[in-house]
């Protein structure tokens, strides 16, 4: 994943729902259900209602307060570290590195699978990291 992920498209064009073969991080991507802001507001919008319909005057203290606290939390949970420390995706690779990790899945995706392989086997390959020797 490069840049952000957030929501369906999320799912739709590369999640774990549709069981792809490798799924690989850049460190600077984002991954949550939608946008921070975008959450935070929306728990607002529905904290409001909620306390109109309950015949509560709404506190717009709590209210800005709810709306910060769960756009921090999305932006907290949303870095390439935190989903790949839950196994979200195959690892984090260095973006000099892609092309030889597309390489890399590109053979093994031409690969037949043998048909008795389980399904419940999943690999996590170790990222390997580049050394720079300054002369």
């Amino acid at each position: 994943m490069i840049g952000g992920s957030y929501g369906a498209g999320n799912y739709a064009m590369c999640g774990r729902g549709l069981d792809p073969r490798f799924i690989f991080a850049w460190p600077n991507s984002r991954t949550a259900v939608m946008g921070p802001a975008q959450a935070g507001k929306v728990m607002r919008i529905v904290a409001e209602d909620k306390q109109r319909r309950g015949g509560m005057e709404p506190d717009p203290k709590t209210l800005d307060f709810l709306e910060q606290a769960t756009a921090k939390k999305l932006e907290d949970g949303s870095t390439a570290l935190y989903g790949t420390a839950r196994l979200w995706d195959d690892g984090l690779i260095d973006p000099r590195d892609t092309r030889r990790y597309w390489r890399w899945c590109c053979r093994s995706a031409a690969k037949p699978t043998p048909p008795t392989t389980p399904q419940f086997v999943r690999c996590r390959p170790a990222v390997i990291r580049r050394h720079r020797h300054n002369n």
